[in-house]
């Protein structure tokens, strides 16, 4: 879990040298964070001394989400293991992720792969009904998730460690998601307010390899679709709650 950028090309990442852009297969061109590293900058709660134990972990999270959410081939994966790697949101396994690290499992096809879309479906999957799910992920694919989302938070969606309560192999952490509503959201005005979530989160790594083989996250997904839904609404709601 070295401190140093590794691959170089950004400050707060590793892997995005100009070498590992043009080679590596992206699953829609690669990304570039030159304006949610601002809003990172300007907005983050504590400036980590490099080497610092939080300052790693926050690389870590922060290439790890790079990973997850842009690149296409889990054989270019390189802050996690593809062949051991699982992943729970709030206590349940999505076995839908296993479509990028298969392991003893039935390979999900690419249909089905579209289908779940990116970070954002896998994050915010529900068990409420249909018919009240402010944001639905099973009607939602990874561009028009990516999309979505993108065209709400002009700033970006930063991520920032707040805390390590342990360190590795076994690192627990909180963190804190934010943005600003800059445009509407499934009929709901913008409000151009901060938008926040805080969770917890896990990562297991492997003690021989140092890449992550397991990750757990735990946050309230209202926290952050409830800031969304504040402007005035052009939609009729169908949530018994919100009538």
């Amino acid at each position: 879990m070295a401190s140093s950028i590794i691959g170089g090309g950004n400050k707060f990442r590793d892997y995005l040298s100009d070498e590992e852009l043009k080679n590596t297969k992206w699953r829609n061109g690669p990304p570039t964070y030159d304006v949610v590293d601002k809003l990172f900058e300007q907005e983050r709660t504590n400036v980590w001394a490099e080497g610092s134990v939080e300052e790693k972990v926050q690389r870590l999270l922060k290439t790890w989400e790079m990973e997850i959410v842009h690149k296409a081939d889990p054989n270019e994966l390189k802050t996690m293991d593809p062949n051991k790697f699982t992943i729970s949101v709030n206590g349940t396994f999505f076995s839908q992720f296993l479509l990028l690290f298969p392991k003893g499992r039935k390979r999900l096809t690419s249909a089905e792969s579209a289908k779940l879309g990116g970070s954002y479906n896998i994050f915010l999957q529900t068990s409420l009904p249909e018919n009240v799910r402010i944001y639905n992920p099973d009607d939602e694919t990874f561009e028009s998730s990516q999309n979505l989302f993108r065209s709400i938070f002009l700033r970006g969606f930063a991520i920032e460690i707040l805390h390590v309560y342990s360190g590795p192999p076994g690192i627990v952490y909180k963190f804190r998601h934010w943005g600003y509503m800059d445009a509407p959201f499934k009929g709901h005005a913008p409000t151009g307010q901060l938008v926040e979530l805080f969770g917890i989160g896990t990562f297991e790594l492997d003690k021989e390899s140092n890449k992550i083989v397991k990750a757990e996250m735990f946050f309230d997904r209202g926290e952050l679709l409830g800031g969304l839904v504040k402007g005035e609404s052009n939609v009729a709601s169908t949530c018994p709650f919100m009538k």
